[in-house]
């Protein structure tokens, strides 16, 4: 018995839709979003234990795709791993982040290192998929102007097309037993600066974009005004996102995607394609 979180959402649902046919149990918050496949769905937060712990029984293999950025998301993760373990599920598979480590430079990569030692210490096998940031997510960081503005001067991302990582995580789960213990760090062909991301994204959405550097200090100013609300962990995330990338952390390319899809990944412009 397979399980699936995250069907609800972008990566998630393509996992869900690639596996149908092994009639996946999918695990969801609202059960009203799944996507319409015919399978068996259960409703349950990463947060309710026992919801969690119910909607697992008889699974043997898990795929956690990472809850959604909040500062109680260590808390979360946590309280779902000891969950499936109660409820005797023999593998997880999870999405984490290249380079997760306890000091990460890229801040959520902290709470995905916390995850991972979770999974470690649970008693279950696992995989991890650490991947880099989505490729095609990345010209949604640009402003209402066009701008791309952060402090990742001229470092250089090897961010991945979900589909990738959607592609990866579904040959995983069909042979899980293969992967134990294994850690894939996926990435897309190439190491971009955000110049170059700007313009050949620009050139497929038919829209004129551009980076603007900031420092720190200034993307800092700039999102605290622009966001009053947020919490200073929800700021660092956005700010350090930048940093991470002028420091190199996320610039190695790597061959996991087509060792384990059987394909190239995808290139910044086939990943922008409707």
């Amino acid at each position: 018995m397979l399980a699936l979180t995250g069907s609800t959402g972008a990566l998630g649902g393509l996992v869900a839709r690639a596996l149908a046919d092994l009639h996946p149990r999918l695990v969801v918050r609202d059960p009203s979003r799944a996507p319409e496949l015919g399978l068996d769905v259960r409703a349950a937060t990463y947060a309710d234990r026992a919801a969690a712990t119910a909607a697992l029984e008889g699974v043997e293999v898990l795929f956690m795709v990472s809850a959604a950025e909040s500062g109680q998301r260590r808390l979360e993760h946590r309280t779902f791993i000891e969950a499936a373990a109660g409820a005797g599920v023999q593998h997880v598979v999870y999405t984490s982040f290249e380079g997760a480590a306890a000091d990460a430079t890229f801040t959520l990569g902290r709470d995905h290192h916390d995850t991972e030692a979770a999974l470690h210490e649970s008693g279950m096998a696992w995989t991890v998929l650490r991947d880099n940031f989505y490729l095609d997510v990345l010209p949604l960081f640009a402003g209402d102007d066009g701008a791309l503005r952060g402090p990742a001067a001229r470092g250089r991302v090897a961010a991945v097309a979900r589909a990738d990582v959607a592609d990866v995580a579904a040959a995983v789960l069909r042979d899980p037993g293969t992967h134990a213990g294994a850690t894939y760090t996926l990435t897309g062909p190439e190491a971009l600066t955000l110049d170059e991301v700007a313009q050949r994204a620009g050139a497929v959405l038919g829209r004129e974009l551009r980076y603007e550097p900031e420092t720190v200090d200034e993307a800092w100013a700039a999102r605290r005004a622009a966001y009053p609300d947020a919490a200073d962990w929800q700021l660092d995330a956005w700010v350090s996102t930048y940093v991470a990338i002028a420091d190199g952390s996320c610039a190695t390319v790597s061959d996991d995607v087509r060792r384990l899809a059987g394909h190239p990944p995808r290139a910044l412009e086939q990943a922008l394609k409707p």
